[in-house]
């Protein structure tokens, strides 16, 4: 499409205006043209005013030394004077934006109709739901997303859905080898990934559209028919013992605390089980281990084909040619290991309570810049799960606690109003870290808030987040509350703009819920929420019996029958005030 530009000058004013698709102009001779329109014309604002039709004082159109260069005449510019509606301002006349100009033709912008970006969800006999979402683009994600995680290790070693994540795209019977299996998606310009939680495993893929049925059929094989041989399995577990280890060095400690109060708040099942593998399970796990768990979570039932960018039908296409059980490892093979013929349905069982661990830093003060010798505690109670009514409600309260660390930097979409910053990090010079969490699952949530301090300050710290968290059923702040709604809708639409987020999304979605909600629809329902239901939100949360953890120098750490005492005396008082202690360290 060629282009033109035209360059108008009027009361020292000057805009640049582009011609689009000047199918009757010269290319060559409308380059650049300089119209110069009088100042005191009063031929302006009448459409039928022309050279001829001059006032004393109005100057007539010159040609400038940029048209001079391009002697052909520009049909409907040249030689005539432009007509153009105006609006008196105090310091001169300016041209509105919202007035078409004149000579150029309409701009026939492409219509988008709603169907070409709806997210479309498939059955298919095999019952693998199919599910895609149109996006513009040479690249396009596309993997699977399967209902095993941690939460369903019950019956096998803790540890193994860990393992099997490691394990994701080492090697399988049509690529023998991981180079093989690189060497292919290299081919497509691709690239993979595999992570597991506690309630699902993703296998994901990023390639070019032209060589995604070629990726989706590798990705077939390498999900149902993996090898699993001495060598890999051996690698899956070093790896997934460094993961750990590293998880255990750093000076942060929130991925280690997370894990910690998981285990106090549902102990001993479904959510409590370890996301991680432990250490003493790495030699426990064998090969069949492995296999007997794919086999009872790796059926069609629990699969979804998600992809972003990619043909929805092409997409069903392909998954009907190559994505079957019936070649898996786990049907092919004797396995040798008694192990339970169905899943894990149980629901989670919260019950709260205290796990703590005493360990000693002092290895971060190795360098020459020594690291604050701190101990970390997480606080939490059962929250909401991400179906009931209350969930999008606990997320604004989630957003209005906020939170973060003392060298945290940014300004408010960051949370630096939020209460856990104004109320927390900027009244204890000591508090070193201070974020609330919202982990929500299908059965059961949990709402917690993480800090750090010095050893000796900690019974001083618990008793700030208890008053936070009592603090949470008083009456909602107007500002707060809206700023808290706008950073979690921008938070949700600004992680929806990566491709990987919105595969994800929508795997998720569809094996939670059978069905995809719209950012749309989020955003109405964030509207919807008003300052009374984030405080009943808040008062169900805080009925639940308290989880707490505890990781570093622990001898000044209160107990859980202290801290329980504690929120009941607080929450005793008239009004269910969060200004009074029974540790009463607020004075001074």
């Amino acid at each position: 499409m060629s282009c033109s530009m035209v360059l108008l000058e009027f009361s020292g004013y000057t805009r640049m205006f582009q011609l689009v698709k000047p199918s009757r102009f010269d290319r060559r001779s409308v380059a650049n043209i300089r119209i110069l329109l009088g100042r005191q014309s009063s031929s302006f604002g009448n459409s039928g005013s022309s050279g001829e039709n001059k006032t004393p004082g109005s100057q007539v159109p010159k040609s400038s030394a940029s048209t001079a260069t391009h002697p052909k005449p520009v049909e409907g510019l040249e030689g005539q004077r432009v007509v153009l509606p105006f609006k008196e301002r105090s310091r001169g006349r300016q041209i509105p934006l919202d007035v078409p100009f004149p000579g150029v033709s309409k701009v026939d912008y492409q219509s988008v109709e709603r169907s070409s970006v709806e997210t479309q969800v498939t059955t298919l006999e095999s019952g693998i739901r199919v599910a895609t979402q149109p996006r513009y683009g040479k690249f396009c994600t596309v993997g699977v997303v399967v209902g095993a995680g941690s939460r369903y290790e019950a019956n096998f070693p803790t540890g193994v859905s860990h393992i099997i994540e490691k394990l994701g795209f080492m090697s399988s019977r049509k690529y023998p080898t991981r180079e093989s299996i690189f060497s292919e998606l290299e081919k497509n310009s691709a690239i993979c990934d595999c992570q597991t939680s506690r309630d699902a495993t993703l296998y994901a893929i990023s390639t070019e559209v032209a060589g995604a049925a070629n990726i989706v059929k590798m990705l077939s094989n390498i999900v149902h028919e993996p090898l699993i041989t001495e060598d890999e399995l051996n690698a899956a577990k070093m790896a997934a013992s460094f993961e750990v280890e590293d998880l255990k060095m750093r000076p942060e400690q929130e991925g280690v605390l997370l894990e910690m109060i998981h285990a106090a708040a549902w102990r001993d099942n479904t959510l409590g089980f370890p996301r991680h593998c432990p250490t003493e399970n790495l030699e426990v796990i064998t090969r069949d281990h492995l296999l007997h768990f794919m086999k009872l979570h790796y059926s069609p039932e629990r699969m979804v084909v998600a992809g972003v960018g990619i043909d929805h039908q092409e997409l069903i296409d392909i998954t009907k040619a190559y994505f079957s059980s019936a070649e898996a490892t786990w049907n092919t093979e004797n396995l040798t290991v008694n192990q339970p013929t169905k899943t894990d349905s149980s629901v989670a069982k919260y019950s709260g309570g205290i796990l703590k661990e005493e360990r000693d830093f002092g290895i971060f003060n190795a360098g020459p810049l020594p690291v604050p010798d701190l101990a970390h505690i997480a606080l939490g109670f059962e929250s909401i799960p991400h179906h009931d009514p209350d969930f999008i409600a606990s997320c604004v309260l989630n957003l209005l606690m906020g939170g973060g660390g003392s060298f945290s930097a940014g300004g408010p979409g960051k949370g630096m109003y939020s209460r856990l910053y104004t109320n927390v990090l900027n009244q204890y010079h000591w508090i070193y870290n201070a974020t609330a969490y919202h982990n929500s699952y299908n059965d059961s949530g949990l709402f917690s808030i993480y800090a750090s301090s010095p050893p000796h300050m900690l019974r001083r710290l618990v008793t700030v987040l208890i008053k936070e968290l009592l603090g949470m059923k008083d009456p909602v702040k107007k500002d707060e509350f809206q700023r808290a709604k706008v950073q979690l809708k921008s938070m949700l639409l600004m992680n929806l703009e990566s491709r990987p987020v919105v595969f994800e999304d929508i795997g998720r979605q569809i094996l939670a819920n059978g069905f995809y909600k719209t950012p749309v629809e989020y955003i109405n329902l964030i509207d919807k929420v008003r300052e009374e239901d984030v405080e009943r939100v808040a008062r169900r949360i805080l009925e639940s019996k308290p989880s707490f953890a505890a990781l570093g120098n622990l001898a000044d750490l209160p107990t859980i029958e202290d801290v329980t005492a504690d929120l009941a005396h607080s929450t005793s008082k008239v009004g269910g005030s969060s200004n009074s202690s029974r540790f009463n360290f607020f004075q001074g």
